[in-house]
Order: C-alpha cells, then sequence, then structure tokens
C-alpha cells in the first residue's frame, strides 16, 4: 500500500469521505452516549440501594406477610365521652408497629446466616413505622352517648380508614374534625460495630453515631433531610412511640441518593422493646466474602430459611422504581437497540460506497494490475482508504459523544427512585372533616404520611441526580468499532476490486 497514493485517492473522493466518515461519527456518537448513560443509571441504582442496604449488602433475607397475618390494619382507641354540650374534642395517639405487609424474623435468624460458609458479616436490624394520629373533632349539642371507636370506626391510621363520625344517642354526638397522621420510619440497628448495615452507606454531619454503651438507651440519629423538614438538630429531643429520645447526631448518605434508607435510626434493643418485639428483626444485611459465593449462599439461605425470602443484589436492583427504573428500562432497551441499528446502518453505508467506488474504479485498478500490482496490493489498498475514513468517523464521533455526555452531565438531570414499593388503601374520606398528612414525610424516606386510606412503603423514595461517566473502556470501543467498521468495508471493497482482470481495463479505455 502506497500512503502517497492513499492520500490522494482520499483526496480525490472527498465526497465518499466525508459520508461514510459522517455515517460511522453518528453511530459512534450514539454508542458513547448510550455507554455512558448506561453506566450513570447502574451507578445511580447502586447508590439508591446503598442508601437503603448499605455499602457492601450482597444478600438480603426479609420476610412478607399478607395484612391479615401481620396483624390488619392498625388502629388507635380513644375511648368514649358521655353528655351533653357543645364544643371540640381534642385526639393524639401514637404506634410504633411493623409496616403492614412485613413479617419478622427470630433474632436466631442472624446466627444462621453468620454462620453460614462464605458469610463474611450479617447484621439483622427491626424496620418500623412510627404513625401519630392528632386532630380535634366537633361535639354537637345534645344529650345521649358518643364513643369513639377503632379501626373501622372513628379513629384509624396507616392502612385503616374512617368510615364517618361516631354517634350516641337520639340528640348528640360528634359533628366534623380535622385529624392529621405524621408518620416516619425507624430503624433499630446493633451498636456495635457492623461490617454490613444502613449506616455503613452514611457520613456523619453532625454530632455522632452510636457507640457500646447506647445499647438499651433512648437515643436517636436522623437522617438529614428528615432533620431538616422536622426542624431537628442534635440535643433536641423526637417523640418514637411515645418515648422522647435525645436526638445525638445527624447522618447523610454518601452517594448521590439525597436520603438514606430511614429517617431515624434508634438501637436495635431499644426498638425491640418499645414495639414489644423482643428478639425479632425484619431485615437481616448480609455480605460475602467474595462475590463468586453469593450464589452458593443464597441457595444454602433458602434452604436453611423456610418462610424468608432471600434476594441478592440483582434482585434488589430489579425492584427500584420511579423515573430510574425507566430510564433503566429506556436505557437497556430503546437506546442500546437504536445504537445496535444505526451502527448497523453506518457499516451498510461504508461498505455500499466502498463497493460502489470501486466499480466506478474499474479502469484504475484494470491498470494497476497491467503494470504489476498484485491482488493482495490492490486489497491492503482499498481497506486502507476503508480504514482511513472509519478511524476518520470515530475520531470525530468520540469527539461528538463526549460532547453528547458533557451537556448532560451539565444539565444534571434529578430522577426518583425507590428500593420498593408502597401499599395503597381503599382512601375514604371523612364526613364533614378532612384528614391531612404531617409534612416532613414521605419525601425524606422510609414511609410516607398516611392518612385514612393512606398506605405504607417500606422503603425511601429517593432523588439522584444522573451522571454520565466516561471511561476508557467506553473510548476504546468506540474506537474499535470504528476501525471494525473501516475493515468490514475495506475487506469486502477490496475483494471485490482483486476479482477485476486487466481485460476490462483495457476494454474501457479503448
Amino acid at each position: 500500500m502506497s500512503l502517497t497514493y492513499l492520500r490522494r485517492e482520499l483526496t480525490n473522493r472527498r465526497r465518499q469521505t466525508v459520508i461514510i466518515a459522517t455515517g460511522m461519527a453518528l453511530a459512534i456518537a450514539l454508542v458513547v452516549i448510550v455507554s455512558s448513560i448506561a453506566s450513570g443509571v447502574q451507578s445511580a441504582q447502586r447508590s439508591v440501594l446503598q442508601s437503603v442496604y448499605g455499602v457492601g449488602t450482597d444478600i438480603t433475607v426479609t420476610k412478607t406477610t399478607t395484612p391479615s397475618s401481620s396483624g390488619g390494619r392498625p388502629s388507635f382507641d380513644f375511648g368514649g365521652q358521655n353528655g351533653s354540650g357543645s364544643g371540640s374534642t381534642q385526639l393524639s395517639q401514637s404506634r410504633l408497629s411493623v409496616a403492614p405487609g412485613t413479617g419478622t424474623l427470630s433474632s436466631s435468624a442472624v446466627t444462621t446466616v453468620t454462620d453460614t460458609d462464605g458469610v463474611r458479616a450479617a447484621t439483622g436490624v427491626l424496620t418500623l413505622q412510627d404513625s401519630t394520629f392528632s386532630g380535634s373533632v366537633q361535639q354537637q349539642s345534645g344529650s345521649g352517648d358518643s364513643s369513639s371507636s377503632s379501626d373501622s370506626g372513628s379513629g384509624s391510621t396507616g392502612t385503616g380508614t374512617q368510615q364517618g363520625p361516631p354517634s350516641g344517642g337520639t340528640g348528640g354526638g360528634f359533628g366534623g374534625g380535622s385529624f392529621s397522621v405524621d408518620s416516619f420510619s425507624v430503624t433499630g440497628i446493633p451498636v456495635s460495630g457492623d461490617a454490613v448495615g444502613p449506616l455503613t452507606s452514611t457520613t456523619v454531619t453532625k454530632g455522632r453515631t452510636f457507640r457500646a454503651a447506647d445499647a438499651g438507651t433512648d437515643v436517636v440519629v436522623l437522617d438529614a433531610a428528615y432533620a431538616k423538614s422536622a426542624s431537628k438538630a442534635v440535643g433536641d429531643t423526637l417523640d418514637i412511640g411515645g418515648t422522647t429520645f435525645t436526638v445525638i447526631g445527624i447522618v447523610a448518605s454518601t452517594g448521590s441518593s439525597s436520603t438514606t434508607g430511614s429517617n431515624t435510626y434508634v438501637p436495635l434493643d431499644t426498638a425491640q422493646a418499645l414495639a414489644d418485639l423482643d428478639g425479632k428483626v425484619t431485615s437481616v444485611y448480609v455480605s460475602a466474602e467474595s462475590s463468586s459465593d453469593v450464589t452458593t449462599i443464597t441457595t444454602a439461605l433458602r434452604k436453611r430459611l423456610s418462610g424468608a425470602t432471600v434476594s441478592t443484589e440483582a434482585d434488589l436492583a430489579s425492584s427500584v422504581s420511579g423515573s430510574l427504573a425507566t430510564a433503566s428500562t429506556l436505557v437497556a432497551n430503546l437506546g442500546t437497540w437504536l445504537s445496535v441499528l444505526v451502527l448497523a446502518a453506518a457499516f451498510c453505508i461504508a461498505v455500499l460506497f466502498t463497493i460502489s467506488g470501486v466499480t466506478r474504479r474499474t479502469r484504475e485498478f484494470g491498470t494497476l494490475k497491467a503494470i504489476g500490482w498484485s491482488n493482495g496490493r490492490i486489497t491492503r489498498q482499498v481497506a486502507g482508504e476503508s480504514l482511513v475514513q472509519g478511524l476518520i468517523g470515530g475520531v470525530v464521533g468520540v469527539a461528538a459523544g463526549l460532547l453528547g455526555v458533557l451537556v448532560v452531565n451539565v444539565v444534571a438531570p434529578t430522577i426518583s427512585a425507590s428500593a420498593a414499593t408502597s401499599t395503597r388503601g381503599p382512601g375514604r374520606g371523612m364526613p364533614g372533616g378532612a384528614a391531612t398528612a404531617a409534612a416532613g414525610s414521605g419525601t425524606t424516606g422510609g414511609a410516607p404520611a398516611g392518612g385514612f386510606g393512606g398506605g405504607a412503603s417500606t422503603a425511601a423514595t429517593t432523588d439522584v441526580v444522573l451522571h454520565a461517566p466516561v471511561t476508557v473502556e467506553v473510548v476504546l470501543l468506540a474506537v474499535g468499532l470504528a476501525v471494525l467498521g473501516g475493515l468490514v468495508a475495506g475487506a469486502l471493497g477490496g475483494w471485490r476490486a482483486s476479482r477485476l482482470r486487466p481485460a476490462e481495463a483495457l476494454r474501457s479505455v479503448a
């Protein structure tokens, strides 16, 4: 292959070079952008999972139940009131319980997990939901008995419903009212140093985290977003399940997630005693010695822990919902297939234009053969021209792709994500009154504010800023595809050129 001849042919065929290079550049740019966004989506998914389960969590063990088998709908009992007159009656009560649909495991499950071959560390946690029902009802004037009942009556929250105001005798009862339900998540964790768990993906912004001496005490660590919404600082107090806790620290997520896995964190034994769930946990977070052991450990735990749900990191990633899941689906399906189709189209354009150019150069190649050029030299010449065209398209495509990735990172789109689903009730309102959810719950992780007919969420809903990284592997992939496209086009074009006979050129010249 003559470099001088190569440069001259590329210069004389600028139109063909521009068309082939442009098609290849568009395909390569799309590959770079899609690959970078896909990497960013995967990173965002890991960030969400880490904010909920902690860094290093390879496997989680949980137990789910139907609402009826886990105690049914939570209820509030306010007693009754007799008499006549008018005015308002204030009602307020807190309840700390496991979220509906969530089952508990014995603490012995943690020991079983720890004793399994290949497990590096295991931590059991107890995730609860604190709901505070408060408000007032207007008492109508008259005489008779009036009472307030629970669950199907006047005072229920979580997944319960409000069917109507309580009523009593012939001339008395309660009129309309206004109620609110403040709900936030509470996670009990061991206070000793844990190698895996929710707090491993957090950093202390104020105060401190737990110490061994905090076992059994009424101290709490708050998520930074929840602390801001609830206007709480280190040293303040927070009511949890009717008990006053002292705030000793505030933590924030170390990843791109805006919240951690729970609104509040308390010592595990304190949470168990407060919820009357001694020796119980809701989740076990497991870290494997090696990633290659995850499948073996998962199989062993499913056999040893009957009735429990054992999930791997891949299973957890598939549970991520929200706009992050939508973005992941678009990248995996639309983006990937679009890249493949555009790349295939670019290859076809390069091949067709190369073969078409060879056909138009019949005289040239026939003459070269007549003066002694071998078939191999002609093939190398055509392949060299196509390779240079592909490299030009690859360089331009990588530059365009990097520009597109830069635009994505400058815009920094925010996508929402939740690591689990929420359950919703029927949502029936209150005649003559209003049910409102208290602020500061639901957007800061954990269980959202309930209300009548509301629901309970078992995981954090967070906002994640999408960042599309550019790696050396992506650039090398793009350049490799450009070289491959040039080689494919050059090989087919060179094969076509090598089949030309000198007689055809001489006949054409004559």
